[in-house]
């Protein structure tokens, strides 16, 4: 099949794009359900001390290797095709889950086997970024906020999926790889429904088509988009980093699998996400951006402090407020600003926020073992050595939107002043 033989089915299309999506969210959700496990089986028995960091380090590396794919992959995506690409994400992301599954049986170190078996899952997720962006543009030009904020809801139905998916095994007493296989079904599932469909071509997703040579010198001629890149840094960070880190901080503290707040807060964005174009509409993207920067910093600040179910959820609440809005938006506003870079738009945007999850992770994870080191030569409880390493690694975290409102109303003043002038 070719991508131009046949008329477009542009909804079965875009069906193809929200399972993909699901896929990859619950992928990540997963990872965080089976972070406890991953460390119980496997690194605690290599440095209970440093287990934290390496854990941090093996969650982020799913991150680098979607960096990987959003930047190689987006500037020559055309040559590729959409169907081709959406079936190789598919089959990296089994590829990643058998990888982790067996990560004591590669021939390596379990640590290795994890980094591993997470970049290859990293890699399938940063294809299925690659393609559903824009190829939502290209089927819906005259949305493209719009359709881009229901595409993004399916990343946190996903969250919810996978996260449930999670729960429901460790409630079962089922081994804990056997999950894995359960999202792989759906991976298969979207890669299937991509092959018997026809899809338009990938220089149809923006207004201005170029070839990859023509995005490649706009791109180097665009300066302001390494501002935009940055942004996008801080944005992920603030939405990817505490969701991966949530149930391995709180669990223990607030009475509840921090999991479950992942789950609340993602459940929360799905319908929240429906609602971005009409928002954008009234706001402006800018606008929407300062608000979810407000929420941001509040919502992460109060996780800082949650001690209890209700307050937990109370601070997941603004925290979901908070980075609903920000990738979908972040992406809608950088492509309307640079359409003559095309994909690499999309690309290197994506890259730039899966670059700093990889990176803040770690940093994160290091900070919490330091934490708990200083609380326990304190001579203090168990109880109080976990809420420590909390406050630390949340706060440090809320720090990234409390930035971002300042320089995104910066970001509107300019644009009003622009507008005047």
């Amino acid at each position: 099949m070719n991508d131009t033989a046949t008329p477009l089915r542009r909804g079965r299309i875009f069906i193809v794009t929200l399972l993909a999506l699901f896929t990859a969210g619950a992928a990540v959700s997963l990872r965080a359900v089976t972070a406890v496990h991953m460390r119980t089986d496997y690194l605690d028995a290599i440095d209970k001390v440093r287990a934290g960091e390496m854990l941090g380090t093996v969650l982020g590396a799913a991150f680098i290797g979607f960096a990987l794919t959003l930047f190689f992959v987006s500037p020559v995506l055309a040559a590729i095709g959409f169907r081709r690409a959406l079936i190789a994400a598919a089959t990296l992301l089994v590829a990643g889950f058998v990888l982790v599954g067996h990560a004591a049986s590669l021939g390596v170190s379990p640590y290795t086997g994890l980094l591993i078996g997470m970049v290859v899952q990293g890699l399938g997720w940063g294809l299925v970024e690659t393609v559903i962006n824009p190829l939502t543009s290209a089927l819906y030009p005259d949305d493209r906020v719009g359709r881009l904020g229901i595409l993004h809801a399916w990343y946190p139905a996903g969250v919810v999926g996978g996260a449930l998916i999670g729960l429901t095994a460790d409630g079962a007493g089922w081994p804990w790889r056997f999950e894995f296989v359960i999202v792989g079904a759906f991976a298969l599932l979207f890669a299937g429904l991509a092959w018997i469909e026809t899809f338009p071509p990938v220089s149809a997703s923006t207004d201005a088509p170029v070839s990859p040579g023509e995005m490649i010198r706009a791109t180097l001629h665009s300066p302001a988009l390494i501002f935009w890149v940055v942004l996008m840094m801080f944005t992920a960070s603030a939405e990817f980093a505490p969701g991966q880190w949530v149930d391995v901080a709180l669990s223990q503290i607030v009475g509840m699998r921090g999991i479950w707040l992942l789950v609340f807060v993602s459940a929360l964005m799905f319908m929240l996400r429906h609602f971005a174009g009409p928002l954008a509409h009234r706001f402006g993207n800018i606008g929407l951006l300062i608000f979810s920067s407000v929420f941001a910093t509040l919502g992460l600040y109060a996780l800082s402090f949650a001690n209890s179910p209700t307050t937990a959820l109370l601070a997941a609440v603004l925290w979901g407020l908070g980075v609903a809005y920000f990738w979908p938006t972040m992406l809608a506003t950088v492509a309307e600003r640079y359409p003559r870079s095309g994909t690499i738009v999309f690309g290197t945007m994506g890259a730039a926020g899966a670059a700093s999850t990889f990176v803040v992770l770690p940093y994160i994870g290091a900070l919490s073992d330091k934490a708990k080191l200083a609380a326990a030569s304190q001579g203090e409880t168990a109880g109080q050595i976990l809420q420590t390493a909390a406050t630390v690694s949340f706060q440090t975290i809320a720090l990234i939107p409390l930035c971002l409102i300042v320089i995104f109303i910066g970001i509107a003043v300019a644009d009003r002043m622009r507008k005047k002038a």
